[in-house]
């Protein structure tokens, strides 16, 4: 069996740019690892302004994303909704990637459509334990998801989620 070298082209971001934004969730990715059963997944995923990623936590796995295109807020929370820290990472920023330690409640934005990251986590993926959703935030879908999404936009460390 010849091993082949995985080459990723400049385009797929733009074809996941198109899927994203055809897309309801707003956004799109690419699974570059081989199956859920991988030790390490690793993925790339395009972003719109519009898509909500509910604030969640990983309580046995870490992750870090490398941001290849446009730019991203992350804000880190505590238990209850408050924003602690709130980062801005990609383009026009000190930063090109994050790291999320486990159990650190957390959510992005994207500041740009067609935001693009490359995801890597430990594997493998179980969905039954992959995040812990916030109780306090909204579930992705959902009539509220807007709305917490724009507070999302522009909550600074301080700021505690609005009451559901």
């Amino acid at each position: 069996m010849e091993i082949q070298l995985k080459l990723l082209p400049h385009h797929l971001l733009d074809e996941l740019t198109s899927k994203a934004t055809a897309s309801p969730r707003a956004r799109a990715h690419h699974n570059i690892h081989e199956s859920a059963q991988d030790p390490v997944q690793r993925f790339l995923v395009v972003s719109n302004r519009n898509s909500y990623f509910r604030p969640h936590r990983h309580l046995t796995k870490s992750e870090l994303a490398m941001v290849l295109r446009g730019r991203l807020h992350v804000l880190t929370f505590d238990e209850h909704g408050t924003v602690v820290t709130r980062h801005s990472v990609g383009e026009g920023t000190p930063s090109m990637a994050y790291e999320t330690p486990r159990a650190l409640w957390h959510t992005l934005t994207a500041d740009t459509n067609g935001a693009a990251f490359l995801e890597i986590k430990e594997g493998p993926y179980d969905p039954a334990t992959a995040s812990e959703f916030a109780t306090w935030a909204p579930a992705e879908g959902t009539p509220e998801a807007a709305s917490f999404l724009e507070w999302i936009k522009t909550a600074q460390p301080g700021d505690t989620a609005p009451q559901r």
